[in-house]
């Protein structure tokens, strides 16, 4: 079956700082037609930063669309033209202070692709160095220092529930021992 849906027309809603939002009428498989809500979005790199001693490297900040903190990896949007692994590099700096001498590719995601286009793009960096944090003037972050087994805590305390760190903690989970 061809679950393909064309689309016969596009109007743009909103054009923002870091998202634009689309209204697109499609033809469905079945020769109806219906409307779509896009919302576009450049990208996002999240980094997985584990310390030499196997404490993994989360921020806690305010998300005002859930108007509650969130405790969660370092992440951030892509800037126009910018290399996935070099904005993960930028992100961990800028939000930790860290340096990472090892970057490898977790896996990319989509979050909600019934909606938006954004793909994040998932790191795990090793060999930390420390360094200086760089936050936006808008931005305000505190860091915390878990080892994978108080993550995993956190988890099944339902106090760690972003999509992205969740990825994150079970691939440290699968692949690292956490008995530090």
């Amino acid at each position: 079956m061809n679950l393909y849906e064309k689309t016969t027309n596009k109007t743009s809603i909103y054009e923002g700082k870091i998202i634009d939002l689309e209204v697109h009428d499609v033809e469905l498989p079945n020769g109806e037609t219906s409307s779509r809500e896009i919302v576009l979005h450049n990208g996002a790199v999240a980094v997985c930063a584990l310390t030499p001693d196997n404490k993994i490297v989360l921020v806690e900040q305010f998300r005002k669309p859930l108007d509650d903190t969130m405790l969660e990896i370092p992440a951030g949007k892509l800037e126009i033209g910018e290399e996935r692994e070099e904005a993960a590099m930028r992100e961990l700096e800028e939000e930790t202070g860290y340096k990472a001498k090892s970057l490898q590719l977790i896996t990319d995601m989509y979050g909600s692709p019934g909606f938006t286009n954004e793909k994040i793009s998932i790191y795990l960096a090793t060999e930390l160095l420390p360094g200086e944090t760089h936050l936006d003037e808008d931005e305000f972050i505190e860091i915390h220092e878990l080892s994978i087994n108080e993550a995993q805590e956190k988890l099944a305390n339902n106090e760690i529930n972003d999509a992205k760190t969740i990825i994150a903690i079970q691939y440290l989970l699968l692949n690292y021992n956490h008995s530090k």
